[in-house]
């Protein structure tokens, strides 16, 4: 077999040129880190940049490569070790599987360190790389570890009604334990996480309608923000909310005059899946953070603490091939009972699905993005409508759209965005309460969402109304 073949066969491998025996820690580090993960190969005999040099003993190197990781890790990781031949040269191949009873340390000068691949690298893991190891060698996911709070003092009134109106039944209370959400007298995780209000402080949602294309462009940096806490069906209800309101549809009248065609900014079926996997699929034991969902005038970027469970980052490999694998089994398994999962794997390809409907109804092609690192993971979600001067705008969520034909004609001039009657309507809704939402501001003046962020703009510029505090929490104040 060509050796330059193994390369392809393991998504994991490192390259020696030879056998360290002074410094073992430079390979016995990838040896943890490839049973830590999802395994890997050691190539002895092939430098960096993959020429093929070869062994002066292969043989020799074999059994002090098997003997110093059997001396010097624990637990012993299960590995293959082959010797190779090509072109008149030795190789030596180790195959480090997948570990069952991690963390696998290495012991060297006294220290015991356990090692966990991110991209390319065997890196030294950290405290919280530790405990999700641990939790994996003893086969249980956070969501199955029982918290500190009492089932007796949670209600579940959302939980309940969710599941007979999409499952058709009643949720009793034994189903809490046969779904994993109490041991015995106290809540798990996952119970925990499903509560009306949710003891997990950091079971929370951030969302921001921005101004422009980034989070810094000029006169009004935030047009809308909010902040939700709770359970993870409230979560995410509101956070559903908070994109419908915020995101605009438009239309295009029909060829033959008949009536029009509406085009939402986001198809819905992606938008759902995309929230549902950053809330179920996110890195809990992440502590201090929370999801993010930021709305930008051509995308929306949906941000979840904790990257792909295998290590690997998700912009090198195929969305659609990627096999499911669930950080959280138990609230994953509920969720899928809701008819808010899919069962069949992993949920990029319905969110690509979407995409590519869209695409086909409207004749432009529109690809939504996945990107990871470590410790974070995105869906970016491209804005249908940007850039598509063709069609026309229907108003804000509630407002009645125009009919087909009709051309609404709004004020445009500074003065009238300033003085006339949307904008004393703001006002005079700022000033009974600052911290009033665009949502409620479409409402009260019929406006679409962008005439309220265009009136608010204005008045801002002309010293009518302030923003108080920081972008995220703060509040509007009129001047006097």
């Amino acid at each position: 077999m060509d050796m330059s073949k193994y390369f392809g066969e393991a998504t994991a491998y490192d390259k020696k040129l030879m056998l360290e025996r002074k410094e073992p820690l430079s390979w016995l580090k990838s040896v943890s880190a490839f049973a830590n993960t999802s395994g890997g190969l050691l190539l002895y005999g092939v430098d960096n940049d993959g020429n093929l040099v070869g062994l002066e003993n292969a043989e020799r190197d074999a059994e002090d490569i098997s003997e110093m990781i059997k001396s010097l890790m624990d637990p012993i990781p299960e590995f293959d070790l082959s010797l190779h031949a090509e072109d008149g040269r030795m190789f030596v191949i180790v195959s480090v599987k997948a570990g069952t009873t991690t963390p696998y340390y290495v012991f060297l000068k006294g220290h015991r360190d356990a090692y966990i691949r991110i991209g390319n690298e065997s890196v030294k893991a950290n405290s919280i790389d530790l405990k999700r190891l641990v939790l994996k060698g003893e086969k249980r996911t956070w969501d199955s570890l029982p918290s500190n709070h009492k089932r007796a003092n949670f209600a579940f009134e959302t939980l309940r009604a969710e599941y007979f109106a999409r499952a058709k039944m009643e949720f009793v209370e034994s189903d809490f334990d046969s779904f994993g959400l109490v041991e015995g007298a106290v809540l798990t995780n996952a119970g925990a996480l499903l509560a009306d209000k949710s003891p997990i402080r950091h079971s929370r949602v951030f969302c921001t309608r921005w101004n422009g294309l980034t989070k810094s462009n000029g006169v009004m940096e935030a047009l809308d923000d909010d902040e939700f806490s709770g359970g993870l069906l409230n979560l995410l209800d509101a956070a559903k909310g908070f994109v419908k309101v915020n995101a605009k549809t438009k239309w295009r009248k029909m060829e033959d005059g008949s009536g029009r065609v509406e085009y939402p900014e986001y198809p819905s079926a992606a938008v759902e899946e995309a929230i549902v996997n950053g809330l179920i699929h996110r890195d809990y034991l992440e502590l201090g953070s929370e999801v993010h969902i930021d709305m930008f005038d051509d995308r929306m970027e949906i941000y979840s603490p904790g990257g792909m469970i295998s290590g690997e980052l998700i912009q090198s490999l195929d969305s659609r091939a990627v096999a499911s694998k669930r950080r959280n089994p138990v609230i994953a398994d509920l969720f899928q009972r809701l008819s808010l999962m899919e069962r069949r794997g992993s949920g990029f390809g319905k969110i690509l699905d979407a995409y590519q409907f869209e695409s086909e109804k409207r004749g432009r092609t529109v690809v939504p993005q996945f990107r990871s690192s470590p410790s974070e993971f995105h869906v970016i979600l491209p804005n249908l409508n940007y850039d598509a001067p063709e069609l026309h705008a229907v108003g804000c969520e509630g407002a009645e759209p125009e009919k087909a034909g009709e051309e609404k004609v709004r004020p445009t001039r500074p003065t009238l965005l300033t003085e006339g009657r949307n904008a004393k309507i703001i006002m005079r809704a700022i000033k009974t309460d600052g911290y009033v939402t665009i949502a409620n501001l479409c409402r009260k003046t019929r406006l679409s969402s962008s005439g309220v962020y265009k009136t608010l703009a204005a008045l801002k510029a002309a010293s009518k109304i302030r923003r108080v505090g920081p972008t995220r929490g703060g509040y509007w104040e009129v001047v006097e």
